[in-house]
């Protein structure tokens, strides 16, 4: 019975053809489709095979369930192997990341279907995509702060480079946006209704396999709307202003002074995060700012997840969050002001050798 249980059991990741569009379903829908280490190796397995396939014009990236594109990185199983040895979690970042940086890359359209959850993970696989695509259920998030952890999938790359200083407002408060506000700042291209998603793929494996990346978007673009106004808008000149501030200390103090219902739900957000976290993120972004290539930032965010591995915040986030599910982590400095560099210098260690070699990246 366990063998025919296991023979059963569907693969986490589906590939197909369909005209001339290669597929690729993400299939774990009662774990909002997380990502793991063997879902990663599957992705890329399909990812490289319709690189080289003559015959797949595009590559459409979805999720399976109604709920969904993909909620992150599985973090339980990054905290019990961090428990353990840690070499789960540092082959998964590893080949995570190197993922992202093939996606950004990628020689042929890549299409995400951005439909309900996106974070974490989930946007490492579509923002670094060429045709990113939201809907009126997407909610997108980068909310790692809130689990002792940071933005990564090359987040220090893309947030800092989004409109104003919405990137950074993201990475610290882990706040997520709809579908306006992600076009507006430049997380997505396009908005189509969800109830569209079935004919806009029938319609994408259609194009002939010759297709550019022009040809599909003028696909996309014939089933798209203008969504209404987002309520980043009303918001951009204060997050503008304080988010450019250089410190997390005066972000605070300058949320503080404002009078107004966002600048108290911002320091509420910000007040339950782990302040190791804040500022070590402020730090990746300000850095990733300042580089000049993803790569360069995929390699620093893996140098500091292997610091992640010895970091008490990380584990008791994680506990909160989804083992004992109390919503009430112990964090460790328990304030900014207990935060030291020696307690952020673990993550930037000096003379860290390069992980992604350039033949691989």
């Amino acid at each position: 019975m366990a063998d025919q249980a296991a023979i059963a059991t569907p693969e986490p990741v589906l590939g197909e053809k369909a005209g001339s569009a290669g597929l690729i379903r993400l299939n774990r829908p009662k774990a909002l489709n997380s990502l793991n280490l063997p879902m990663v190796r599957l992705m890329q397995g399909l990812l490289d095979d319709y690189a080289a396939d003559a015959s797949v014009g595009s590559v459409i990236v979805s999720g399976e369930g109604e709920r969904g594109l993909c909620a992150g990185g599985d973090i339980r199983a990054m905290h019990d192997s961090g428990r353990a040895d840690g070499q789960e979690a540092k082959d998964f970042w590893r080949e995570e990341f190197r993922m992202n940086h093939f996606i950004a890359h990628y020689p042929k359209p890549y299409v995400a279907i951005m439909d309900g959850i996106v974070m974490g993970g989930g946007a490492g696989i579509s923002v670094h995509g060429s045709h990113r695509i939201v809907t009126e259920r997407t909610r997108l998030a980068m909310p790692e702060t809130g689990i002792g952890y940071f933005p990564d999938v090359g987040a220090s790359w893309f947030l800092p480079r989004l409109s104003g200083r919405v990137g950074y407002w993201m990475g610290l408060t882990g706040h997520e946006i709809g579908a306006a506000d992600a076009l507006a700042s430049g997380l997505a291209d396009y908005c189509v209704p969800s109830a569209m998603l079935p004919r806009l793929t029938e319609a994408l494996f259609a194009i002939p396999a010759s297709a550019g990346t022009g040809d599909v978007g003028s696909v996309i673009e014939r089933f798209s709307l203008t969504p209404p106004t987002g309520p980043l808008a009303a918001n951009r000149d204060q997050i503008d202003r304080i988010f450019a501030l250089q410190t997390v200390e005066e972000i605070v103090a300058a949320l503080t002074r404002e009078d107004d219902d966002f600048a108290r739900e911002t320091l509420g957000l910000i007040a339950k995060r782990s302040p190791r976290s804040l500022k070590l993120s402020l730090r990746l972004l300000q850095l990733g700012e300042a580089s000049g290539s993803l790569a360069e930032c995929l390699e620093r965010e893996y140098a500091a997840g292997i610091g992640m591995l010895s970091n008490p915040d990380f584990y008791e986030g994680v506990r909160a969050a989804v083992i004992d599910k109390d919503r009430n982590p112990k964090w460790n400095p328990a304030t900014l002001a207990g935060v030291s560099e020696d307690d952020l210098a673990p993550f930037f260690p000096k003379g860290h050798p390069p992980v992604f070699p350039e033949h691989r990246l």
